[in-house]
């Protein structure tokens, strides 16, 4: 493929970009089987990404099995992994990890297959991406990991098994300058929910000291609010 790119380029050197030289036969046949070749798989990836988002495995097992990309990516960068769990196609995704799919890979939105599950707090996805061994270092356009948005979003039950299951830095900060438990607190309602997530996060090593930008703590801010079970557990220790 190489010798008869050269041989093209230095075809329409010497005769101006006008025409081509004769090639051999043996040669063009080859890139155009290469050609057709490569527009097919892409018109399966194409497919593939569609059929993740609607959550059809029967295709997707199909499109993968014909020849498909399991990282194929779409105009914004975003996966089939990724669409998958938007949508939360557990089944789907499973398909496609198994194919060697890669969790990793941001879109534009700096969204991922992992990113996507802090949001929509599914646990069966989260359990079928951690699958595929993910970066829980990536972050959102926000600067935040998988488990701020689920703090503050109020999704217990994601919240405790990402912290039981998972290394993730419980401490991380965003780039508004707040972390899983300030979320909590801040974008929560204060409810039963969000008082037994400030309990998971506390009892996982979250810093209660760690202040915002303008220095007001989580439990200033539960005080600030009239939430009165999450200041109790927030001065606990002092």
């Amino acid at each position: 493929m190489i010798k008869l790119s050269r041989t093209l380029i230095l075809g329409l050197a010497l005769l101006g970009g006008l025409t081509l030289i004769p090639v051999l036969a043996g040669s063009a046949g080859s890139a155009r089987g290469t050609t057709v070749s490569s527009t097919r798989q892409s018109e399966q990836n194409v497919q593939l990404l569609q059929a993740a988002e609607s959550g059809d495995l029967a295709r997707v097992q199909a499109l993968l099995k014909a020849g498909a990309s399991a990282d194929a990516t779409d105009g914004s960068g975003r996966t089939a992994l990724t669409w998958a769990a938007k949508g939360d196609h557990v089944a789907v995704a499973r398909a496609l990890i198994a194919a060697g799919a890669d969790p990793d890979p941001q879109d534009e939105g700096r969204s991922n297959a992992l990113l996507v599950t802090g949001e929509t707090g599914s646990v069966a996805m989260l359990r079928e991406v951690l699958r595929a061994r993910p970066d829980l270092t990536r972050t959102n356009r926000f600067g935040g990991t998988a488990l701020i948005p689920a703090a503050d979003r109020g999704h217990l039950p994601y919240v405790r098994e990402i912290l039981n299951t998972t290394e993730i830095d419980v401490n991380h900060v965003n780039n508004l300058g707040w972390t899983a438990l300030l979320e909590a607190v801040i974008l929560g309602d204060g409810g039963p929910t969000h008082t037994e997530i400030v309990r998971e996060l506390l009892a996982h090593g979250a810093d209660r000291r760690t202040a915002d930008r303008g220095g007001v703590t989580p439990l200033q801010h539960a005080r600030q609010r009239g939430y009165a079970e999450m200041v109790r557990l927030l001065g606990a220790a002092d």
